[in-house]
C-alpha cells in the first residue's frame, strides 16, 4: 500500500481539560511544543511519511487552525478542515470526516499522542496482513493505568480489556490506527461513537481482522501538565523525533527576539519562546516559557510552563506547576507541586502555594 493512497485524519476537537488554564487560550494542540504548537510536530512526521493530504477533525477554538496551517501548502501537504458541531467521541469524529477522504485507507492519529512509531512500517503492517483496522500499539511499564491490547501468534488483536490490577499483557492502545475506507464509513454516523469501548469490540465480534503493530519506540500522552512538559523537554533533547524542531537538539532551545542573561542556566530541555527576557542568576530546567514571559534575577523554575507575557518575580521557586497567561507574581513566590495559577491573576510578594489553583 503506498502512502499516496492514504489519508491523514487528525482529531484535534477536544477542549483539553486536563491542562487548563494552558487551554483557555488555545486548542492543545497548537500550544507550543518545543518551540512550536504540537500539531506542526505531528504534521511533519506525516509528510516525511509521504502522507500529503491532511484531515483535521476540529471542534474548540476551530479557528485557530486555519490561522496558523492555512491550506497546508506551507507545511509540504493539503489541509482540509471539518468542524464537529457537538461532541461525538472518536469514533463519531473519525466517520464525520468521512467525505473529505480520497485515499482506499486513512491513519487516524489522536492529536495529544507524541510518539516515534514508524509511520510507514504501521502502514506495511496494515497491507501484508490484509486487516480491516491496523492498531499501533506499544508496551508501557505500568500497564495497569490503561486498557490493555492482547495479540495471538500472528499478531491479531484478541481483545480490548479494560483497566485491570493484573493485566495479561503490557501492550497498550498508543493512539493511531488504520482504518481501510469501508470500515470506516460502517461506523455510524450523527452520534457519539467511541472506538475503544464500541467500534473495536464490535468488529472483533464480527470477525473482522484487527491488526496489533507493537512498537516501542518513544511514546507519550501529553493529556496532563507534567506529560505535556516532559514531552516538550524530550523533543528538544532528542529523545522524541520532530523533523519540526526550530534548532538543534540539546539542553535548551531559544526562539528569537529575546535576552538570556549570560550568568542564567538552561538546561533539560528548556523552551525559551519568542521575547522572552531571563534574568541574571535565573535557571530554568526542563520547561517551557510561553512567548514575552520575563523571569527576574535568581528565580528557579524546574519542569513548569510560564504563559504568555507573564512575570516571574526576584528569587521565585516554582517547580512542576503552571502558570497561565499574563500573570504577574511578585519575587520570592514559591508553587509547588502542580500548582497551577490562571490568567490574569496576581501574586504577592513571599506567597506559597501547594498543588493549588490561584
Amino acid at each position: 500500500m503506498a502512502a499516496d493512497t492514504t489519508d491523514a485524519v487528525i482529531l484535534v476537537g477536544g477542549k483539553g481539560t486536563r491542562l487548563r488554564p494552558l487551554t483557555l487560550s488555545a486548542p492543545k494542540p497548537m500550544l507550543p511544543t518545543a518551540g512550536v504548537p504540537f500539531l506542526h510536530h505531528l504534521i511533519a512526521r506525516i509528510h516525511d511519511a509521504g502522507i500529503t493530504h491532511v484531515v483535521l477533525g476540529t471542534s474548540y477554538r476551530a479557528e485557530v487552525f486555519g490561522k496558523y496551517f492555512g491550506d497546508g501548502s506551507a507545511f509540504g501537504v493539503e489541509i482540509e478542515y471539518v468542524v464537529e458541531q457537538e461532541p461525538l467521541g472518536t469514533g463519531g469524529g473519525i466517520r464525520n470526516v468521512a467525505d473529505k477522504l480520497r485515499g482506499e485507507n486513512a491513519m487516524i492519529f489522536n492529536g495529544d499522542v507524541l510518539s516515534g512509531c514508524d509511520l510507514g512500517a504501521l502502514l506495511n503492517t496494515h497491507e501484508s496482513t490484509g486487516a480491516d483496522v491496523t492498531l499501533y500499539l506499544t508496551r508501557v511499564d505500568d500497564p495497569r493505568a490503561f486498557g490493555c491490547v492482547p495479540t495471538d501468534e500472528n499478531g491479531r488483536v484478541t481483545a480490548f480489556l479494560e483497566k485491570d490490577p493484573n493485566p495479561i499483557t503490557d501492550q497498550i492502545n498508543a493512539g493511531t490506527y488504520v482504518f481501510t475506507r469501508a470500515v470506516l464509513e460502517s461506523i455510524p454516523s450523527g452520534r457519539p461513537v467511541s472506538v475503544e469501548h464500541e467500534t473495536f469490540p464490535g468488529l472483533l465480534k464480527a470477525g473482522a481482522h484487527i491488526a496489533g503493530h507493537v512498537d516501542s519506540t518513544y511514546w507519550r500522552d501529553l493529556g496532563r501538565p507534567a506529560d505535556f512538559v516532559a514531552g516538550s523537554a524530550d523533543l528538544v533533547l532528542g529523545k522524541a523525533p520532530s523533523p519540526a524542531l526550530p534548532g538543534r537538539p540539546g539542553q535548551a532551545i531559544v526562539l528569537p527576539g529575546g535576552y538570556i542573561d549570560p550568568t542564567s542556566r538552561l538546561t533539560g530541555g528548556t523552551t525559551v519562546g519568542r521575547g522572552c527576557i531571563v534574568g541574571h542568576g535565573a535557571v530554568i530546567d526542563g520547561s517551557i516559557l510561553f512567548d514575552g514571559a520575563r523571569v527576574a534575577a535568581d528565580a528557579w523554575i524546574r519542569n513548569s510552563v510560564i504563559g504568555v507575557d507573564s512575570r516571574i518575580g526576584e528569587g521565585c521557586v516554582i517547580a512542576d506547576s503552571v502558570v497561565g497567561d499574563n500573570v504577574r507574581i511578585g519575587a520570592r513566590v514559591e508553587l509547588l507541586d502542580g500548582a497551577r495559577v490562571w490568567p490574569g491573576v496576581e501574586l504577592a510578594e513571599g506567597s506559597i502555594r501547594f498543588s493549588s489553583d490561584a
